[in-house]
């Protein structure tokens, strides 16, 4: 069910739109309802496996990421020796646009998934980690010791006090990491593959139809709203406290 934020972000996008179609009056940007007469075609020439195949790759390189760099970070912001000795390494790799080694992973990994998932893995990884880290060590201490007084072991300080408090801080990272991974996932799909919804925009680009090409860039979208709508659900049931006046 589309929310009432939602559906006015909607309105408002394709109103724009249609504004923009009608100043410029040309094939290159048609209007929003003749792209939805060319949605039915477009899924005969496959867009919904393209779909499909995208949101894999998305999906996959963003869990991977959580799974290594919220550990590695909260352990960093709580080690602050550790992290002495680790944060010039990050600061050194981090700024690197590691787009620049897709060639390099294209010869290590092949032309597959892996190659695709691996470069959009380590470009999220380094924005979910330092986001982490930094929350970790921008937790109080009385909110830790509070939960050591009770004989808390350090397991479970990391499960019930520090993971929670810098989960919010992680889904803000998340948000960003979405974007910037479906960015990263329309270049590595515009060579070396067959499909994906970078590949098919690009090939219906070059055929001059701009009708396809408009229902990959909408598939796009909807790729992203659902992974944000997925972290806003993620949020309102495990930080709840966020919500409450």
């Amino acid at each position: 069910m589309i929310k009432g934020r939602t559906f006015m972000a909607i309105v408002v996008v394709f109103a724009f739109w249609y504004l923009l179609a009608y100043v410029f009056k040309t094939q290159i940007l048609p209007y929003p309802h003749l792209v939805f007469s060319a949605l039915l075609p477009s899924l005969g020439k496959g867009l919904g496996g393209h779909f499909l195949v995208s949101t894999y790759r998305i999906l996959l390189s963003l869990l991977w990421a959580l799974i290594l760099a919220v550990p590695f970070g909260l352990y960093l912001g709580r080690r602050r020796r550790i992290d002495e000795l680790v944060s010039p390494m990050i600061y050194l790799i981090y700024p690197i646009p590691k787009i620049v080694f897709l060639p390099l992973i294209l010869l290590l990994f092949g032309l597959g998934d892996l190659s695709k998932i691996f470069i959009i893995f380590i470009i999220v990884f380094f924005q979910i980690l330092v986001t982490t880290r930094d929350a970790a060590k921008g937790i109080d201490e009385e909110q830790i010791l509070s939960v050591l007084s009770l004989g808390a072991r350090p397991k479970q300080i990391f499960l019930h006090a520090i993971f929670p408090a810098c989960l919010p801080k992680i889904l803000t990272s998340l948000r960003i990491s979405i974007g910037t991974s479906i960015a990263v996932l329309f270049f590595v799909e515009s060579f070396a593959t067959e499909n994906g919804l970078g590949f098919f925009i690009l090939d219906a680009w070059s055929t001059l139809d701009y009708l396809s090409m408009y229902t990959g860039i909408m598939g796009m979208g909807v790729l992203g709203v659902i992974f944000y709508e997925g972290v806003d659900r993620i949020e309102r049931k495990y930080c709840r406290w966020m919500f409450n006046p």
